[in-house]
């Protein structure tokens, strides 16, 4: 048995508890691992709540990250005592994730802890901070260098756009932060922020064309958010987008794209191949100061993440969220 939490429905009411869990009901696969830390995203908190259809399986027990150590292993790239990190491939929506104590996915979902981060390292960064790198992967893919101007992180003082402000800061890059929480400004300097925008400056519709402001930009909003944020890039600006926070609809004009040839470049983090995990995960080590990390960071626990999803949604978190299931280093 093993402590785990476990969202249900029933007649169409859906509960979240932390409750004691079978061995036996763990789900297929070639590793089982002892989860050290998970961590706490936005879809995370969309299942808990129940807000959006994110669980497509129920009993499931959410988390799309987990850090931990193997514990048995039928899969020859992992050994008993090794220690892994697993984001995405659908755990918390279409099987078991990481919010409990033990955790059994196919190894080729999993890649080594990378160094020279602990696992709580590890999910402090999470899905949030390792798709983050993916945009400024992105970005610089599409030929962005700080010598081409100014940078956007829409929802900056949240998880992904913390993590890309810091990424982006550390390469050189001008960053402006778009938040919705201008008291946040401080925390967003020390990050590396330049210029600190309200977000209100992008909810109403806006031109099809604004001034041109910025080469890049990473958007965590989309939603009339992206379309501002496209309608104001410059010649040849790339956008890297991955999320939703401020909806689904994308009320925008097409003429950004034809006339000043803006790339939209979508970032998914869930089903990347394992190359550009480890892509990903090198930039991390390479532009993130762990101290730097640690300012991020609230630590809670397995049965505090019920009660803190909501605040999550809500835009009240700062940073990173990490839950601590295990706790080993």
């Amino acid at each position: 048995m093993f402590q785990g939490l476990l969202i249900d429905r029933h007649e169409g009411q859906q509960t979240a508890a932390v409750t004691a869990l079978d061995d036996a009901a763990l789900p297929e696969g070639e590793v089982t691992v002892r989860v050290a830390w998970s961590t706490l995203n936005y879809k995370d908190a969309l299942a808990i709540t129940g807000r959006s259809p994110v669980v497509r399986r129920f009993p499931m027990v959410p988390g799309i990250d987990f850090a931990g150590t193997v514990e048995s292993s039928a899969d020859p790239r992992y050994a008993v005592g090794d220690r892994v990190v697993l984001n995405g491939w659908g755990v918390g929506e279409v099987h078991w994730g990481g919010l409990a104590e033990r955790a059994r996915v196919p190894g080729r979902w999993l890649i080594p802890l990378q160094a020279p981060f602990t696992l709580r390292q590890a999910m402090g960064i999470g899905t949030a901070g390792y798709t983050a790198a993916l945009c400024v992967l992105a970005l610089e893919r599409h030929g962005l260098t700080p010598a081409q101007g100014p940078v956007l992180v829409t929802g900056a003082a949240g998880g992904v756009g913390s993590v890309a402000v810091a990424l982006l800061a550390r390469r050189g890059y001008e960053v402006a932060a778009v938040t919705g929480r201008v008291q946040e400004a401080d925390f967003l300097t020390r990050l590396g922020a330049r210029q600190i925008i309200d977000r209100a400056e992008f909810a109403q519709p806006g031109k099809p064309l604004e001034k041109e402001r910025w080469a890049g930009a990473v958007d965590v909003a989309g939603g009339q958010v992206l379309a501002n944020v496209c309608a104001a890039m410059r010649y040849r600006g790339t956008v890297a987008a991955c999320g939703l926070a401020a909806g689904m609809a994308w009320p925008a004009s097409v003429a950004p794209f034809i006339l000043r040839g803006v790339t939209l470049a979508g970032v998914d983090s869930v089903m990347v191949p394992t190359a550009d995990r480890l892509l990903a995960w090198q930039r991390l080590a390479d532009d993130l100061d762990p101290a730097l990390l640690e300012s991020l960071l609230r630590e809670i626990s397995l049965e505090q993440a019920i009660t803190v999803a909501p605040e999550l949604l809500a835009g009240q978190v700062r940073g990173r969220v990490v839950v601590r299931i295990g706790g080993e280093h």
